[in-house]
């Protein structure tokens, strides 16, 4: 029994959906252009089909190298609006017969962006969950909170897991850097927090942290004894190098940093860049992430701009 224990392996993965919102307005939130006659036109057809292809993504993330079927045993989701899209998801998407939970963030973010973890009840059993609000006067505006996850592995192990997406570069990388180097500080200090009552706590961070693994608020982390064991990880498919592709030059902005006692149960990582995931760059040549949109043009077959991160550990 301890041996099988021993020999468990589990599979995060982590994934930004690309604006995975309903189709109703929030009177609290700037959501209008994803309303059936908001600027992106966005239908309950358009929307259903979004959670069916994010579902179809996080199927393919559980499959084995040898194609045996699988499931994902925690998956952490930027880029989700509201209880109101996960319900959907984990309830009546192809992902219905999963027998996934979820939680997930209520942020003050203007769009009504948030995080959330999907984890399956034979796997992980959460303690506790909060969200960690990041001090807006950093910023300027309201920001998405990090969702901070404890949570019991089958194996007995506690987990704690982040689940982030800092704020973009939009106004351009060096005047945004401020506003990822608060959400960096806001994680370590989550991280320091749970390493002064347990030096061997099994930390995780997954996220969209916007940002390359050489950029200032992922090496800050690093310097807090976070490793980014993404760093080096490329499509196990078709050998892509990064998660994302700006102006036909890929990039890792999506990341997994792991503590220092978690870093030994690390088996691997990789980018999740499936044939059915890609398409041809027109523009630059090679292939990039089969975007949900091209600016404000529809494309119904595509899933996100965005590939995923997956990690397993035992």
């Amino acid at each position: 029994m301890l041996t099988s224990l021993f020999l468990a392996v589990f599979t995060l993965m982590q994934l930004n959906c690309e604006n995975l919102f309903d189709c109703r307005h929030d009177s609290l939130k700037n959501d209008l252009e994803f309303l059936p006659d908001g600027e992106r036109h966005w239908t309950p057809y358009r929307y259903w089909k979004k959670l069916n292809q994010t579902a179809r993504t996080i199927i393919a993330c559980g499959e084995t190298d040898n194609g045996e079927a699988g499931l994902p045993d925690l998956v952490a989701l930027c880029e989700v609006e509201n209880d109101s899209v996960m319900e959907a998801l984990t309830r009546r998407s192809l992902l219905r017969h999963a027998h996934y939970q979820y939680l997930v963030t209520r942020s003050p973010d203007s769009r009504g962006i948030d995080v959330a973890l999907l984890y399956h009840y034979r796997s992980f059993a959460p303690i506790r969950h909060t969200a960690l609000s990041v001090d807006s006067s950093l910023i300027g505006h309201p920001t998405r909170d990090i969702l901070y996850v404890e949570g019991r592995l089958k194996t007995g192990d506690t987990l704690h897991l982040m689940v982030v997406h800092a704020p973009s570069r939009r106004g351009g990388e060096a005047q945004s850097r401020p506003h990822r180097m608060a959400v960096a500080q806001r994680l370590l200090m989550a991280a320091d927090s749970i390493r002064e009552r347990h030096p061997e706590a099994l930390i995780v961070m997954a996220g969209d942290f916007n940002d390359l693994s050489s950029d200032p608020a992922i090496r800050y982390l690093a310097e807090g004894g976070m490793e980014d064991v993404s760093q080096k990880a490329v499509g196990r498919k078709n050998g892509v190098e990064g998660t994302y592709r700006y102006q036909g030059v890929w990039g890792s902005i999506d990341h997994i940093l792991v503590s220092a006692a978690m870093r030994k149960r690390v088996v691997d990582v990789a980018i999740h860049d499936a044939d059915f995931l890609l398409e041809e760059d027109e523009r630059y040549g090679g292939f990039q992430p089969r975007r949900t949109f091209k600016g404000y043009r529809y494309q119904e077959q595509g899933f996100s701009d965005h590939l995923p991160l997956i990690m397993h550990f035992k």
